[in-house]
């Protein structure tokens, strides 16, 4: 496993953690967080034994945004990865879920501020967590600036305009409550305990047929723009070789026997 010194990386079972752990700048995010960020979505995608992805923050918040001095690498400030934004200067976005998207399912554990690019990146989640305390928002504006990690196009695509534009135009924070009120999250737990959530979530989704769950989250974003005619063929085309496959056997046979299936990747 990788991780780097502001992104750590650990297993619970079949579920691969991903911490941002910048605790001293609220998550803030920086160069050795992005290739973390980035490091840990190829190796989510590239080993069959995980089945999903928990995005979490360490020491009470999620992400406070982007740190541009950081980013930018000045002094120490991760110069030593300097020769990888160069060698990819696409890697940011990849990181931050604009240009990717992981094949497994990805549950944001939110607790404290999630603002700003915390906010951009959890667009990029499949499934969300927050603590009752927990602060969401686009500050952009506010700054003078634009969202530009693919707020203004995805975030309309996930709640109603009228939310998703307020949510730009105004700035302001949002608690986790309204956050749940408008969609942009799906569950709201007590403080301290998002992270718990997410684990039990994902232990259900590895529970299981992992090819018929990356197909399944592949057709729903895939199908997301299109006619209902095309998103029905597409579906069809994406959904019915999962019925050839050894996880179908085995999930058929577990349900004539009354069984839990055993899944192996196949």
């Amino acid at each position: 496993m990788g991780g780097t010194e502001h992104l750590t990386v650990r297993r619970e079972g079949a579920t691969l953690v991903l911490t941002l752990n910048r605790p001293d700048a609220r998550n803030a995010l920086s160069l050795p967080m992005l290739v973390g960020l980035y490091d840990g979505w190829l190796e989510a995608d590239a080993e069959d034994d995980i089945r999903s992805i928990v995005l979490t923050g360490e020491g009470g918040s999620f992400c406070a945004g982007m740190d541009l001095k950081a980013l930018a690498g000045n002094g120490m400030q991760g110069e030593h990865y300097r020769d990888r934004l160069k060698a990819d200067p696409d890697l940011h976005w990849k990181a931050m879920l604009r240009h990717h998207r992981p094949r497994k399912p990805v549950i944001a554990a939110v607790e404290g501020y999630c603002v700003a690019g915390g906010t951009e990146i959890l667009q990029g989640t499949d499934i969300r967590v927050a603590g009752e305390s927990a602060t969401f928002g686009l500050f952009e504006v506010r700054r003078g600036l634009f969202p530009i990690g693919g707020s203004t196009v995805r975030l309309q695509r996930q709640i109603p305009r009228t939310h998703a534009l307020e949510m730009l135009l105004t700035g302001r924070p949002y608690s986790a409550r309204e956050a749940a009120d408008i969609g942009l999250i799906g569950h709201v737990v007590p403080d301290g305990t998002a992270l718990d959530k997410a684990l039990r979530i994902a232990e259900q989704i590895n529970a299981c047929g992992p090819l018929a769950v990356e197909a399944v989250k592949a057709s729903v974003y895939e199908t997301a723009e299109m006619t209902e005619s095309d998103a029905l063929a597409a579906e069809l085309a994406r959904g019915w070789p999962i019925f050839d496959t050894a996880d179908a056997e085995e999930g058929a046979r577990a349900f004539a026997g009354k069984r839990p299936p055993v899944y192996k990747r196949a």
